[in-house]
């Protein structure tokens, strides 16, 4: 074997190693986010019936993104500014976690004990919080049509991540995945 041929054989292996050490730590910290992230509950908002079940997943859009896009826009108005394309939104937590819109925020600042920080994507002039779609198994769509609730679990960076569905009794839509 020539040493160029010894050489690039050791680079292959190296960026092989190096890939699946990143991909194994990417499943890492998002189990960690799961396991360890504060439950919040986000209630949906109507989307387009068309586009509510297709195929093996179920379109999603939240009520509370919809009061940000109307913050933004008034701000919009107010300001002449630019829309931003992400930002933070805090949110007033009830007794059973749901969130209810406060108002937008510029990520600084003391949050009251009842109070959290999450962050959102403004992306064609929608609202998104992690996703907008939630994949089930095939053949399981009817399990998941009276969803009212997106389940997230939010990290200390204010990151959502969307975890489950629920019923509006907050009762777990599907069966558990893990």
């Amino acid at each position: 074997m020539t040493p160029t041929a010894k050489w690039n054989r050791i680079i292959v292996v190296v960026a092989l190693v190096l890939i699946l050490a990143l991909v194994n730590w990417s499943i890492w910290a998002k189990e960690r986010h799961l396991a360890e992230g504060e439950v919040v509950y986000l209630e949906l908002a109507p989307v387009d019936p068309r586009s509510l079940m297709q195929g093996d997943y179920m379109a999603l859009n939240f009520e509370v993104g919809n009061l940000i896009r109307e913050a933004h826009y008034a701000q919009r108005r107010e300001n002449g500014e630019r829309q931003a394309g992400d930002g933070h939104v805090v949110v007033r937590l009830d007794a059973q976690r749901i969130a209810h819109f406060e108002r937008l925020d510029s990520g600084e600042g003391a949050l009251d004990a009842d109070e959290m920080r999450i962050n959102y994507r403004l992306r064609n002039g929608r609202v998104r919080f992690a996703t907008d779609a939630f994949f089930f198994q095939e053949g399981h769509a009817e399990r998941y049509e009276p969803a009212r609730y997106g389940q997230f679990r939010v990290n200390e960076r204010g990151e959502p991540l969307l975890a489950s569905l629920h019923d509006a009794e907050l009762e777990l839509l599907g069966e558990m995945e893990r």
